[in-house]
């Protein structure tokens, strides 16, 4: 899940396995977990509903599936472009869960790796966050 794809533009891909269960991820991650990974909102779940986070980052949401898939756009109050932003969630085995982080139409090389940074450190405010 990295470099650049015909259809998608630069992207990039965290995922990490986590050793709850798939509900507790799910129900921290659009609940609580929402600042970790988003930021300061209250997200509407469904498809259309747009979004403005405390720090600027406005975007829409373009999917929304229970206990599976968050997708949305991505705008930074000071990026001149969006980006389309997924947090994923698949079961993978008893008591654990693989959370991804894609991101994809980032502008180039530089951009893709400052971002896989950021959702490195997203995902340690997850893991932390999960641990209480």
């Amino acid at each position: 899940m990295i470099g650049k794809t015909k259809d998608a533009g630069w992207e990039i891909g965290v995922s990490k396995t986590v050793a709850y269960p798939l509900e507790q991820v799910w129900e921290y991650l659009s609940g609580p977990g929402l600042a970790a990974w988003l930021g300061d909102v209250r997200l509407e779940p469904e498809k259309g509903a747009p979004y403005e986070t405390a720090e600027g980052t406005v975007g829409e949401v373009r999917g929304y599936r229970e206990r599976e898939k968050i997708r949305l756009t991505w705008r930074p109050k000071d990026w001149d472009h969006e980006s389309t932003v997924q947090v994923g969630l698949r079961p993978a085995g008893p008591g654990k869960t693989v959370v991804v982080f894609h991101q994809e139409r980032l502008a180039g090389p530089e951009e893709r790796a400052a971002q896989r940074e950021h959702w490195q450190a997203v995902m340690k405010l997850v893991v932390d966050g999960l641990a209480g």
